[in-house]
Parts: structure tokens; C-alpha cells; sequence
């Protein structure tokens, strides 16, 4: 029998060769089958080899973008077929897009991800495992993160409706929220799943409410691509700091009104679903597409970065 094998590292290894772009691959250099493969690295290291890889190619990618590296250079070698691709992934990961990266060699921290395990890149080719790093919720991340995602989805589906079916009224008197007004037309309800997010994310970092607009679905999907990194970071910041059950006055409620962090997420997740699945009514597409467990499936599993 082997002995002074440490059967991990060969598969932290395999993950992270600059060769092995897909699962298959992945794999193949490790001796092992994909279903054998990713089932190891989830139980051993707590995330799936896809996902490890994405993260850990843009962490090594912020490093370059750090040290003066293009964007463009960065997306190639992290290996993404467009930089509009990288650059929303990059955004949804760290807040902020790639171009805010680039030069911060005086950065007081390392351009680390939230990690179950710890494990980060560590320049120039190197891993480094941070033995005191807390598990980032997987829950709260997820619930965030496919709620983006699939609004996204929806709103680039709605760019391909004549305006006249996009504002038309297809539900007369419809409102989720009393407060938020009448919702109607496929128009109000994508309006309201980014709006939502832009007054929310205004009262909890102290901005002024923005303002009511009617916008088509390519100037709703600038505003979505805008709001959505600052708003995953700020949940990520939450849950690093273990600040769930901080309160915050919203003085933009009439009288303010004082709400748990815990309960803001979950109010907007629980509406925001809601209006995805009317959106997917009035769009005619299938209501099952929405599902988080194929939304997680397809981004963990597939093979190569996530665009």
C-alpha cells in the first residue's frame, strides 16, 4: 500500500493545474471519475472543484489586475471566453468591477473570496489555506445569489418584447405590496424586483431613496447590473461580521422604522421570488426554469467559468 500520499492535495492539484479547464479534465489528471472526483473534493473541502477553480482563478486574477495586468489578459487566463463575462462574474464576486482592481498594489489585504475551506490563491502560483477563516453562510449566499442571477435571466428574456406587451396591463388591480402600488404589466414587476433592491440597499448604506423611473428592459438590466454586486457584497459583509440580528433605522420609512438585518434578506428574497415567477407567467416561459436547484446544479457542475 502507498504510503505519504495525501490523496487531497492531488485533487487540490488537479482543480488548480492550468490545464485542466473542465470537470472531465479535472478528473482524468486525478485518476478518478467526475461523479467520484466532485463527490471527494465537497466532502473533503466543503465546495464543489468547479466552483473552487472559478473562485480561485479570480482571486489569482485580481493579483494580476493588482500588479498592472489588463483586463483583458485576466479574463483569458482565468478562463473565460469574453471579458463582459468575466467582468460580471468579477463584479458578483467582489463587489466591484475589475477596472477598480487594477493598480491596488498598496491593498492593506490579499484579493481573497469567502471560502468553506480556506483555501486561496497565494501568488505567484501557490495555494495558501487559512486555517482561522469562518465558512461563509452557504444558505444566505445561495439565496442571494440565484435570486440575482435568475432576475437577470428575466430581464434579458423581457428585452425581446414589444413594448406595447411589455407595459400593457395583463393584471388589472394586482399588487404584491400594498405599499409598492399596482403591478400590473410585465413592465411593474421587473421594475419593482431591481427597485426593490436599490431602495433597500439605499437604507442600509445611508443613500437617498432613488427615484421612480419607467424604464425599458435594456436601461432596467443597467440598473440591475449596478445594483446587483454592491448588493451581494453587502450580505457577504453581513455574514462575515455575524451581524444578522444587527438592526438598522430606516429614516427612509415615514415614521423610521427600526429592522433585523436577518429579516431585510428575507423579505426581499421572499418577494423577489414571488415576482420572478409572475414575470415567468407573463413572459409564457416555464416556471420550473426558476428553480434554484438547477440554477445550482448548472453553476457548480458545468464545466469552465460561469459567463
Amino acid at each position: 500500500m502507498e504510503t505519504g500520499r495525501d490523496r487531497l492535495r492531488e485533487l487540490l492539484d488537479a482543480v488548480l493545474d492550468e490545464d485542466n479547464a473542465t470537470l472531465g479534465a479535472m478528473a482524468g489528471d486525478a485518476f478518478s471519475s467526475p461523479f467520484h472526483f466532485s463527490r471527494r473534493l465537497r466532502r473533503d473541502a466543503g465546495e464543489p472543484p468547479v466552483a473552487m477553480r472559478r473562485r480561485v482563478m479570480l482571486e489569482r486574477a485580481a493579483w494580476q489586475l493588482r500588479g498592472g495586468t489588463s483586463v483583458t489578459d485576466a479574463a483569458f487566463r482565468a478562463g473565460y471566453e469574453s471579458v463582459e463575462g468575466f467582468a460580471r462574474a468579477f463584479a458578483r464576486a467582489f463587489g466591484h468591477p475589475p477596472s477598480a482592481t487594477a493598480g491596488q498594489q498598496d491593498a492593506e489585504r490579499p484579493p481573497w473570496l469567502p471560502a468553506p475551506n480556506g483555501i486561496h490563491f497565494h501568488p505567484p502560483t501557490s495555494l495558501w489555506i487559512d486555517a482561522q477563516e469562518h465558512a461563509v453562510n452557504p444558505l444566505a449566499q445561495q439565496l442571494v445569489g440565484h435570486d440575482l442571477d435568475d432576475t437577470r435571466v428575466l430581464l434579458d428574456a423581457a428585452t425581446g418584447v414589444p413594448d406595447d406587451d411589455y407595459r400593457r396591463a395583463r393584471l388589472p388591480g394586482h399588487a404584491v405590496l400594498e405599499w409598492d402600488g399596482p403591478e400590473e404589466s410585465l413592465a411593474a414587476v421587473l421594475d419593482h424586483l431591481v427597485r426593490s433592491k436599490e431602495v433597500w440597499l439605499a437604507a442600509l448604506v445611508g443613500e437617498d431613496v432613488p427615484p421612480a423611473r419607467a424604464d425599458d428592459p435594456a436601461t432596467l438590466l443597467e440598473r440591475h447590473d449596478a445594483v446587483a454586486p454592491r448588493w451581494l457584497a453587502t450580505w457577504r459583509d453581513v455574514d462575515r461580521r455575524g451581524a444578522w440580528d444587527d438592526r438598522v433605522v430606516d429614516a427612509l420609512c415615514e415614521p423610521p422604522e427600526s429592522f433585523q438585518l436577518a429579516s431585510v434578506l428575507a423579505h426581499v428574497v421572499t418577494y423577489s421570488a414571488h415576482r420572478r415567477q409572475l414575470a415567468r407567467t407573463l413572459l409564457g416561459v416555464d416556471l420550473a426554469a426558476g428553480d434554484p436547484i438547477v440554477w445550482l446544479r448548472r453553476g457548480h457542475d458545468q464545466e469552465g467559468p460561469t459567463a
